[in-house]
């Protein structure tokens, strides 16, 4: 049923046999649908010669008042030509891809004299080696890390690493050779570098092979540590295998699944380079009928990007797509991406061997990220979708950390560390700090050792690295925070200092955001400063509970116990032979060295703790 002033039949009389693209247009102006055609009167008259046969294309045909055709030489331009439109004109009808962010790779700067490792999102003009691209940044992150457990390449930025007169941190804890202090030969850097290029070609094997030879012949030398560290590195790479790889194929591949439950349709990209799972990137359009119609507009949409930083990233497009459902001009498709990609692409459906699991993983995963978005409650996504707005973030925060400092006027001061993931707290990763060493009531000095032990665990690898850090405080706080991650040369962690109001009340808090020159204040209501809020009374919650054990714990604890040498049993002995503390304090070095297990010495160190100023 379409619109009454639009006639159809002059329309079709009008269109030709030749491939195009068509635009559905409604009594205002505005494009209601974007499509393209091998040929146009066909197509264009399939909506007005029978009937609708699903409710979206019902509603549109309702709208519609108008249809303009653009006629192209061949099928692959009218792709191409529908594709750009699509995200020009965001027609209300066609399945809208959001994510249109450039994808992070791994950069090995091999121009360098000493080569570093670097995160790199957008344009490949830096000179070096590119890896990727990868899923999202916490995945190349993540593999950034692991790689420097393994491989000690720098991953510091030139002005860190040409300015040192000394080693830095990563150094201290075996992450780095020092390359900027000379604490490392050229030939040596360089091999490690080799081997970190072939880990992330995919020929950890190859890397695994020389490393047993080395192993061995250190043995031979007697070069124990030396031997022990490359059983070190093996014993790393071992597991890397097993957990990363999923086939002995060494190509590269696209696993692309779509589905459709309830009304809401998801598709989940996996990512194999070199024949190793780089991790996957989910997607939920925001119109779908079916699985066929969901990949026919999302596989062009992903794939045929035409933006500058897009371009130069050749190894976007893999040689291989494999999908879960038939296309549209599959053959068409995958010769506009060779196209794009400068080398020949297929776009296929398995049905037998490993590619046929590998669909299934990718569906079933699919299907478990459509349960949880469906699980989660509205207010969660809501907030953590402001939070990333209000912080300009590339995505939504996978992972965040608070930390607050408690004590009774500097007595027993202890930092507590919560953490949020996008379902809510994660109270297993929750840590508490007990300070020692600081000035009585010295927060910032607390803040700072709290930080220091934190980040340099997570530096090497005791729990993932966050996206935001909120600490608990104004600008003080989040001064000692930026100083310790530069010191640990962490930069990917967004640091948010939390203020509280002149009268400290909820609603007046004021953010203060590195980097930013002014301070953002969210109105009470905001749904981000609501997610703020609860992280940091958290962190309040749990530190005060800390600080409260600890203080309970020092007020009850016998002042016997920390004289060393007096242990449990000889503890017990005294207060039987004396009754009690006070009768201990009375008693003299004679009195106390005749108690059997007391020696003379530690008589006399008993009581010289008792009494302080004899």
């Amino acid at each position: 049923m379409t619109s009454k002033s639009f006639d159809s039949g002059e329309l079709l009389n009008r269109l030709p046999h030749k491939p195009g693209v068509y635009r559905m247009v409604d009594a205002a102006g505005d494009v209601l649908y974007v499509g393209k055609a091998r040929d146009l009167r066909k197509r264009v008259g399939s909506y007005f010669q029978r009937p609708a046969d699903n409710a979206k294309t019902l509603a549109m045909l309702r709208l519609v008042q108008d249809v303009q055709i653009t006629v192209t030489s061949n099928e692959t331009e009218a792709l191409l030509l529908e594709n750009n439109l699509i995200k020009s004109l965001k027609p209300r009808f066609n399945i809208t891809l959001r994510d249109d962010k450039s994808y992070p790779y791994i950069l090995i700067t091999t121009a360098d004299t000493f080569p570093r490792l670097a995160f790199h999102r957008g344009a490949h003009r830096e000179p070096g080696r590119y890896f990727g691209p990868f899923p999202s940044a916490f995945s190349a992150r993540d593999t950034l890390k692991v790689m420097q457990k393994i491989f000690p390449v720098r991953q510091c930025e030139d002005t860190f690493f040409k300015n040192r007169s000394r080693p830095c941190l990563q150094y201290q804890i075996k992450r780095c050779t020092a390359p900027c202090v000379g604490l490392v030969s050229q030939q040596q850097y360089s091999e490690d570098v080799r081997h970190a290029l072939l880990f992330l070609e995919g020929k950890s094997g190859d890397v695994v092979d020389e490393l047993v030879a080395r192993m061995d012949q250190a043995a031979i030398e007697l070069r124990y540590e030396d031997a022990a560290r490359y059983r070190d590195q093996i014993a790393s790479l071992k597991r890397i295998q097993a957990n990363q790889y999923v086939s002995s194929d060494s190509g590269d591949v696209d696993v692309v699944v779509g589905i459709k439950i309830h009304g809401v349709a998801c598709v989940q990209v996996y990512f194999f380079r070199s024949g190793r799972n780089l991790g996957s990137k989910t997607f939920f359009p925001r119109v779908a009928n079916d699985d066929d119609e969901l990949l026919n507009a999302f596989l062009p949409q992903y794939y045929l990007r035409n933006d500058a930083a897009r371009s130069q990233e050749t190894s976007f497009i893999p040689p291989e797509i494999l999908i879960n459902s038939d296309v549209e001009d599959s053959e068409l498709l995958a010769e506009a991406l060779a196209g794009q990609a400068g080398h020949r692409v297929k776009v296929l459906r398995p049905v037998r061997g490993d590619r046929v699991r590998w669909i299934e993983m990718a569906v079933s995963n699919a299907r478990r990220e459509l349960d949880t978005r469906m699980a989660a409650k509205a207010t969660a996504q809501a907030r953590l979708q402001a939070l990333q707005d209000r912080l300009e973030l590339d995505e939504l925060p996978r992972r965040m950390e608070c930390f607050d400092i408690s004590h009774s006027a500097g007595e027993a001061t202890v930092a507590s560390c919560v953490v949020f993931d996008r379902g809510g707290p994660l109270k297993a990763d929750y840590r508490k700090f007990n300070i020692e060493n600081v000035s009585a009531g010295d927060d910032y000095a607390a803040m700072r050792q709290a930080l220091e032990r934190r980040y340099t665990r997570l530096k090497q690898g005791e729990a993932q690295m966050p996206d935001i850090l909120f600490v608990d405080g104004g600008k003080g706080q989040l001064t000692q925070a930026e100083s310790v991650l530069k010191e640990l040369q962490i930069s990917e962690v967004l640091l948010v200092g939390v203020a509280k109001g002149a009268d400290r009340r909820p609603g007046q808090e004021t953010l203060f955001v590195a980097g930013k020159p002014a301070p953002l204040v969210l109105a009470p209501d905001d749904p981000a400063l609501q997610l703020i809020q609860h992280i940091r009374d958290e962190a309040h919650r749990f530190a005060v509970a800390g600080h409260r054990a600890r203080r309970g714990k020092a007020r009850m604890t016998s002042v016997l116990e920390g004289i060393q040498g007096l242990g449990a049993k000889r503890r017990q002995q005294l207060l039987k032979q004396f009754g009690g503390m006070q009768e201990i304090a009375r008693a003299g070095v004679e009195d106390l060295a005749a108690v059997r297990g007391i020696s003379r010495q530690l008589a006399q160190r008993i009581y010289d703790t008792l009494h302080p100023d004899a």
